[in-house]
């Protein structure tokens, strides 16, 4: 989770570095277009078995989900500060919450939606939309949370289902570049060399934030790796000021201020709940075994 924040951080400085002459989609169809590239060797070293999927209709969703998701998250972030995106992403485990809820039947206590509802309000807070200040593009990264947090909760069901983690990264990146290309070529701009140079980044770096991420979510529960993510904000606090003179707004700061508690309050609860229900199994077992 260190190295997604690491990556993650990168990837938004060059997607606002090539976001501002071209547009979001243009930039999402190159990323996973060069992703797609990046993984093809892999895929070929592993044989025909590893370009076998058992849910083609759950890659194409994840596809789908994840051009609504990086699409406009490009728009906002070439338009907003760099701490204000990073605060934004923060809010994805307030709407898997409802989602897990309702997709992978867990269980949600007043404590969660406590939290949650909480979290909502630091959103409300960033956005400031009340002030002169606010940019109706910010509500672009929030629906964009909305479309990552529908990614989590279908790549905790897949890995659930043993779905390769190899396959899970290519067809993501094979079925975005594909249903991207039509908006993209909609709102074309020719990439220069120094675009494109960066835009292979991108697409290596997303790449390597999803294998990240998966191999996460493989070796522990979604809520349990929020703090993790709490180091994103401070690198772009860093190198927005550093690169583009950004400095973050007493706003964005609130917000952070609210939701970054929220986000760790629910971590926190639910690395208890899973200790408490690993005990109760294994005294049902030793009771059993008696």
């Amino acid at each position: 989770m260190v190295v997604v924040c690491a990556i993650s951080n990168m990837n938004d400085i060059l997607t606002k570095c090539v976001g501002f002459r071209l547009s979001g989609f243009e930039v999402a169809f190159f990323r996973f277009f060069f992703s797609t590239l990046v993984l093809l060797p892999f895929m070929l070293l592993k044989g025909k078995g590893a370009f076998i999927t058992h849910y083609p209709g759950a890659q194409l969703i994840r596809s789908l989900l994840l051009v609504l998701a990086i699409a406009p998250w490009c728009y906002g972030v070439a338009a907003l500060p760099l701490t204000l995106a990073t605060t934004l992403s923060f809010t994805v485990p307030f709407f898997v919450l409802p989602m897990a809820k309702i997709f992978l039947k867990e269980h949600v206590g007043w404590q969660r939606w406590s939290a949650t509802l909480f979290g909502f309000l630091g959103i409300l807070v960033s956005l400031h939309p009340s002030g002169n200040a606010f940019n109706p593009l910010a509500l672009l990264l929030v629906g964009s949370a909305v479309m990552f947090a529908s990614l989590d909760i279908i790549n905790k069901k897949l890995l659930i289902e043993d779905e390769t983690l190899l396959s899970m990264l290519f067809y993501s990146a094979l079925g975005t570049t594909v249903l991207g290309f039509i908006p993209a070529l909609l709102t074309w701009q020719t990439p220069t060399l120094q675009e494109l140079f960066f835009l292979a980044l991108l697409g290596a770096g997303g790449s390597m934030i999803l294998f990240c991420l998966l191999k996460a979510f493989a070796a522990a529960e979604v809520s349990a790796l929020s703090p993790f993510k709490y180091f994103e904000f401070v690198l772009s606090a860093f190198f927005g000021f550093l690169i583009f003179q950004e400095f973050p707004t007493l706003s964005t700061l609130l917000g952070a201020a609210i939701i970054i508690p929220s986000t760790l309050y629910l971590a926190v609860y639910e690395t208890r709940q899973q200790h408490r229900r690993v005990e109760r199994a294994e005294l049902r077992t030793a009771v059993v075994g008696n």
